[in-house]
């Protein structure tokens, strides 16, 4: 950015200082006016270019703008009321936030769960996708294809909890309690799903099961697209093994691909519901898997109390957004983003 100061104008007025920003001259106040509609241009030119892709993607925009984004808006204020599908909704303000914090022990139990929940299978998910994808990547190109899709696959698989319900089976015959019993590790069947001891250490095992999803391929694709080059340069400059090229060169070159897995799996952790709900009982035994995407559940799809739980997700939706810009700072100073 280049600046000098040009002399008074005529009329006394106070001196103007010519900004010369990417070929473009700006003068004073309305510097950020002409920077903001340099832009805008910008990004009209760039759109009239690319003006094809953005019709095929019209169809999946206008879904996600349909189904996502105003039920998502609207959601909003009906948390401020009370809401049952039949009536018209009745303006409570606060009323519903009061009742979650000071009166609703369940959804104490469930912002516990929630944390423990996330803060394992969080961190452990996204450490275990970047190495699953680092691991891929140094395979030879059809291998790659191949573990990418077996590791890919258990987010795909629809009715998958019956499987797992048979390996955490309370009998004897549970895949589960007969290799352990038959490794002299336990005495008895445990009730592995019912049990409010291991309930929460068998949803979290299966979701990290599930867990490589669209951070997993971001990753993957990630890795792909590291010029080549630059381990040419890190070797002239010194770098000697396949660690240090790792950390000088591969985790800064992936700056927007890491940030969103990262992104991606700690929403992930906070938004799992389904799986306490098809694993175990609903609700499980002592509440012991009650998240608070299933109390947004209970109440919003089986209660039909829609204010109420609207006020849930509403919570939920704020730290979320707190989390996630916390993880922008937290890695914006290690990752060229």
């Amino acid at each position: 950015m280049i600046a000098f100061v040009l002399p008074p104008p005529a009329g006394g007025q106070d001196r103007l200082t010519k900004t010369k920003i990417g070929g473009i001259s700006l003068f004073g106040k309305e510097k950020s006016q002409y920077i903001e509609d340099s832009r805008f241009r910008y990004t009209m030119r760039e759109m009239k270019k690319n003006g094809s892709a953005y019709i095929l993607a019209l169809p999946y925009f206008l879904l996600f703008l349909v189904f996502t984004g105003i039920p998502v808006v609207i959601s909003l204020p009906v948390g401020f009321t009370n809401f049952n599908m039949v009536q018209f909704p009745q303006w409570v303000g606060l009323s519903n936030f009061y009742t979650l914090f000071l009166q609703d022990d369940v959804f104490l139990i469930a912002i516990q769960n929630t944390l423990v929940f996330a803060i394992i299978t969080g961190p452990v998910s996204y450490i275990m996708c970047f190495l699953l994808a680092w691991l891929i990547n140094e395979m030879p190109g059809p291998l790659k294809t191949v573990f990418t899709y077996i590791f890919y696959a258990p987010t795909l698989a629809g009715n998958i909890y019956a499987t797992w319900q048979l390996i955490f089976s309370g009998d004897t015959y549970g895949f589960l309690n007969s290799t352990l019993m038959s490794l002299g590790l336990i005495n008895g069947a445990q009730q592995w799903l019912t049990d409010s001891r291991y309930i929460l250490m068998c949803v979290i095992v299966v979701q990290m099961w599930m867990s490589l999803g669209a951070g997993f391929l971001s990753l993957r694709a990630g890795f792909q697209g590291i010029d080549k080059s630059g381990y040419e340069a890190g070797a002239i400059e010194g770098i000697k093994n396949r660690f240090q090229e790792l950390l000088y060169i591969t985790i800064p070159a992936m700056g927007p691909q890491l940030l969103f897995a990262a992104v991606m799996q700690i929403t992930s952790s906070f938004t799992a519901g389904d799986i306490g709900r098809f694993l175990t009982a609903f609700p499980s035994t002592d509440y012991a898997a009650h998240t608070i995407m299933t109390h947004a559940f209970d109440y919003g799809s089986v209660r039909y109390e829609m204010g109420y739980a609207c006020a849930i997700c509403f919570i939920l939706f704020i730290v979320m957004i707190v989390v996630n810009n916390v993880i922008r700072k937290a890695m914006a100073g290690i990752l060229d983003t």
